[in-house]
């Protein structure tokens, strides 16, 4: 194992008015009722890692409530060249802000310290809602490779931005619109690099013989790839554009699409049961490839077994196992992880008077 949490501290986040846990490196099961804080644990876990963490919630939203004093999360992780700290935190009314062992840092920059990919219950009809998830969903599985993925995106988003205020004002002047192209451009040609060599590094790494069923992934983008390209049809469809109010061409219109390898079933006719299996692979896949390479991420498992039977249920937990990354994993009653028995950590979460609690229950 590359890197882990070792400790976690939570202050006034959500539920958890002051919140300490310890780790070991192996797997994290937190089981309690609905309601009780587990996946409130996950998400400030995802808030290690840039963006708005697995609920994408603004960060007034994420403090206790009704203190409304802001909320912090402070993180130690072990990592083969010695321990890192990792602070973020919001004030009232305040965007968050990111200390990397007591140095201000920007978001990205986590993403050179963790990898992290999740599934959560809002996923599970990932393949037959908009476009948007599902280039997140794929996003945050580059952003596990290549860390300056995040920085690209930032980049042609703040462009595209720009770009279409323009286009809204009805601003003629092509030297502006060039200059925000060209930045669309080189970002936008990286995006789409990242993505596909992402999927093909992914679909080298499934597992053809295991219980869940591999998905064969295809990036549908009608924009030109190259940098040359793309700035080419940004600029020959300015008038088009303008008369939208928005860029109708680039990889921020990408989409992801999934086959069911061994039935030649698209993602979306699948059943709810085998969209979630399909997640898994993709999710396994993506630890596998990153193991290969000396490092491995953290995986944030919401409600996981929801709609496992017992067989691949016990299958996840061996193959997380096998990999030896932390995940954190959560479900409604400790039954659920008896499989994972001393191989993993184990948390009961209750709550008492709007207050979230933890303590360790081994098995």
């Amino acid at each position: 194992m590359s890197v882990f949490i070792q400790s976690l501290t939570l202050s006034h986040f959500r539920s958890h008015k002051r919140t300490q846990i310890s780790f070991d490196g192996r797997p994290v099961a937190l089981s309690g009722p609905n309601g009780a804080g587990k996946t409130n644990v996950l998400e400030a876990v995802s808030l290690l890692s840039p963006g708005r963490g697995l609920r994408r919630a603004p960060p007034d939203e994420l403090s206790r409530k009704p203190d409304a004093l802001g909320w912090k999360i402070t993180a130690e992780l072990a990592t083969p060249n010695g321990a890192r700290n990792i602070q973020t935190w919001a004030e009232p009314g305040q965007s968050r802000q990111v200390r990397i062992d007591d140095k201000a840092a920007p978001q990205v920059a986590l993403a050179s310290l963790l990898g992290m990919v999740w599934l959560t219950p809002a996923m599970d009809r990932l393949w037959l809602e908009g476009a948007e998830g599902r280039r997140r969903f794929l996003d945050r599985m580059v952003l596990s490779f290549h860390p300056d993925h995040a920085a690209q995106v930032l980049t042609y988003e703040k462009a595209m931005r720009e770009r279409n205020r323009l286009l809204r004002d009805n601003v003629g002047d092509g030297a502006w619109y060039g200059a925000l192209e060209t930045q669309m451009a080189q970002a936008g040609a990286q995006i789409s690099a990242n993505r596909r060599a992402v999927i093909a590094t992914l679909a080298g790494h499934a597992d053809h013989t295991g219980p869940f069923p591999v998905a064969d992934l295809t990036l549908d983008c009608a924009a030109p790839d190259e940098e040359t390209g793309l700035a080419r049809a940004l600029s020959d469809g300015r008038r088009q554009d303008m008369a939208a109010g928005r860029s109708l061409t680039g990889p921020h219109r990408a989409d992801l699409r999934a086959v069911w390898a061994a039935k030649n079933m698209d993602a979306a006719q699948c059943s709810t049961g085998e969209q979630k299996a399909m997640l898994i692979s993709l999710i396994l896949s993506n630890a596998r490839a990153l193991a290969a390479t000396g490092t491995a991420p953290l995986l944030l498992l919401d409600e996981v077994a929801a709609h496992l039977d017992a067989g691949r249920r016990a299958a996840l937990y061996d193959a997380i196992c096998n990999l030896r990354v932390q995940a954190f994993m959560t479900g409604t009653g400790s039954e659920l992880f008896v499989d994972l028995a001393a191989r993993a950590q184990h948390f009961s979460v209750t709550d008492a008077d709007g207050r979230s609690h933890l303590s360790e229950s081994p098995l």
